[in-house]
């Protein structure tokens, strides 16, 4: 509404003259007088009177519309593989730092990276922790910066030969039949997969359905032959009894590169401090394996790297 005394040519930047036509056609559009002229000046009509409560409300959805993809109006939308992950981790560790800041972290539950660039090309995510093997794949909306890196580690359960080591090496996996259910064909990770094994002659197995953490997990706890792999920052938690161990996997390192697909332009002003976190994560150790998508010896110069902090 306009401000009592204020004219409304000068509050809406038109003439008067344009004012006036304007009502006219509402007025002819309505077939009703909105406003009528009296000794004191113009005034609204018992129909002006009516309509002016409608179209108020109809003015302020507008403005709440507005308001709600405004830039940084809204929570900051990101995608991660699964609310245990080493991504939501992160995340969860920047919003501690940070409680301020509107942040909503979901899971699209989609396998395919294409699908997750479809989601950030359409707006339906702000960002996603996903990675394109070839960036040349990418469409022109939507760039690749390099997150971080997600060392591996071995689980197995206190039965298994290796559940007494403080640290593996890749050579001693070697025989040991690694589980990882849940490998989707024509994923990142199945990619990954493909590359470690092929590197240091590792059993990775991915057969069998996918029952969640929590059945994988309790058949680890009763195995004797039974490992599998988890990002060191991954959150797992097990009952007691299971006994499980968690041995970090040394010389060379083996870590999974993070990387985030944003909008190249106008992405959210709030993935900027969220990418400067990234920054000050625990480095990688100098011997670390990665597959060849992370480029340099240890994703050093992933090729978006150097604008992380300028998304």
């Amino acid at each position: 509404m306009l401000p009592p005394g204020r004219p409304a040519p000068d509050e809406l930047g038109v003439t008067q003259q344009a004012v006036s036509k304007r009502i006219a056609a509402l007025e002819r559009a309505l077939d009703v007088r909105l406003f009528t002229r009296t000794a004191r000046g113009v005034e609204l009509t018992l129909d002006g009177q009516a309509f002016l409560s409608h179209a108020r409300n109809i003015v302020a959805d507008v403005d709440r519309a507005v308001a709600a993809i405004r830039r940084g109006s809204r929570a900051l939308r990101i995608d991660v593989l699964g609310l245990r992950s080493a991504q939501a981790v992160v995340l969860h560790d920047y919003w501690r730092s940070h409680p301020e800041t509107e942040l909503d972290v979901v899971t699209l539950k989609v396998d395919d990276p294409r699908l997750a660039v479809a989601a950030v090309q359409a707006g339906d995510v702000d960002a996603s922790f996903r990675r394109v093997t070839d960036p040349a794949t990418l469409p022109r909306e939507v760039r690749m910066i390099h997150a971080f890196h997600s060392p591996l580690e071995l689980v197995v359960g206190p039965r298994h030969p290796l559940a007494p080591a403080r640290a593996v090496t890749p050579a001693r996996l070697r025989g040991h039949r690694i589980w990882v259910p849940g490998i989707a064909p024509g994923s990142e990770w199945a990619d990954f997969y493909d590359q470690l094994t092929a590197a240091f002659d590792l059993r990775v197995d991915a057969t069998g359905p996918n029952f969640g953490n929590e059945v994988l997990l309790d058949i680890l706890a009763d195995s004797d032959d039974v490992a599998t792999l988890v990002g060191s920052r991954d959150r797992y938690v097990w009952p007691a009894g299971h006994d499980l161990r968690r041995i970090p996997i040394v010389r060379p390192t083996l870590a999974y590169p993070l990387s985030l697909l944003l909008p190249r332009e106008n992405p959210h002003p709030g993935l900027r401090a969220v990418v400067g976190h990234f920054a000050t994560l625990a480095p990688l150790p100098e011997d670390t394996w990665l597959p060849s998508w992370a480029t340099g010896p240890r994703g050093d110069n992933d090729r978006d790297t150097a604008h992380a902090s300028r998304p």
